[in-house]
């Protein structure tokens, strides 16, 4: 346990002031103790790649899974992973295996949080794949939960509040390895030529408009694009201090070098302002704000 510990050099974009603490738990077991002993707020921390913390920090003990969670493995066409390991080592180490992860990628941040928020990409998602998560709860009993409990939405999922997600298995379709690796190669092609790949960013910083989980449902469409309503309202670029709308993609905002917490979330406040008013639509944002102002 750490104590006070600032929490910028754990996020992509590099902002924010200080946790209470930083706990890391060695295994499951640390783990389950450590919520079933301490009773005051927790936050669940990825690899911070979706995620801005404010400048005045976060009154709670964050949990940060580590090695001792980051783990992979198949049976059949299940494949097993630790919430700590990478979408894109997940997608990687199942096409080396002749399964088709590919969609995971591109998608910034590692497996619990893909879960959590139901990542995607391409037109697949964590929901079509997915068959169980075990989590340790709140109280520090272990439970199993399966597609159904968790209850997947566009870009959200029904994770109960302060469980940590300790393992996931996830059915992937076979495939041909050499055929797999191809198109992630494409896929990274793709994304650099139209992502501000090189910037510190958190990915998408607003949701599709018209999102919908890609779980068979009538309206599943994304036809409406954050990244256009933004283009339109003449925000592509735009700037607030050391935070700027990507020149490159408008729905991606970069720390360019020095920006507080406070100018990137104003700055994408400013941006849900303007294209509010030009086309009536209320951006909602995909980067979660965490912290104290």
């Amino acid at each position: 346990m750490t104590p006070d510990r600032p929490l910028a050099d754990l996020t992509w974009l590099r902002v924010g002031g200080a946790a209470t603490a930083l706990f890391q738990p060695a295994d499951r077991d640390d783990l389950r103790e450590f919520l079933k002993a301490y009773r005051g707020d927790v936050f669940i921390m990825g690899v911070g790649s979706n995620l801005i913390v404010r400048d005045g920090g976060l009154d709670a003990v964050v949990i940060r899974l580590g090695r001792g969670f980051n783990g992979f493995s198949v049976d059949g066409t299940h494949v097993t992973c630790g919430p700590a390991l990478l979408d894109a080592h997940a997608a990687r180490k199942a096409a080396d295996a002749g399964l088709d992860l590919t969609f995971l990628r591109t998608i910034p941040g590692a497996i619990g949080g893909a879960v959590a928020m139901n990542a995607g990409c391409y037109g697949s998602y964590i929901a079509d794949v997915f068959v169980e998560a075990t989590v340790v709860l709140r109280s520090g009993v272990v439970a199993v939960l399966s597609r159904e409990e968790l209850a997947f939405g566009y870009r959200q999922s029904a994770l109960p509040a302060g469980a940590v997600i300790v393992e996931v298995v996830l059915e992937a379709p076979k495939g041909d390895p050499a055929e797999l690796h191809r198109l992630m190669e494409d896929q990274l092609a793709k994304r650099d030529a139209t992502q501000p790949t090189k910037e510190r960013t958190a990915g998408s910083t607003f949701r599709n408009p018209a999102g919908f989980s890609s779980t068979g449902r009538a309206d599943d469409s994304q036809d409406l694009k954050a990244w256009k309503v933004i283009d339109d309202a003449g925000m592509r670029g735009a700037t607030l201090g050391g935070a700027q709308m990507s020149e490159k993609h408008p729905n991606f905002l970069i720390n360019t070098g020095g920006a507080s917490a406070a100018e990137l979330e104003d700055l994408g406040e400013l941006v849900r302002k303007k294209v509010f008013a030009h086309s009536g639509i209320e951006l909602q944002w995909e980067v979660l704000r965490i912290g104290n102002r």
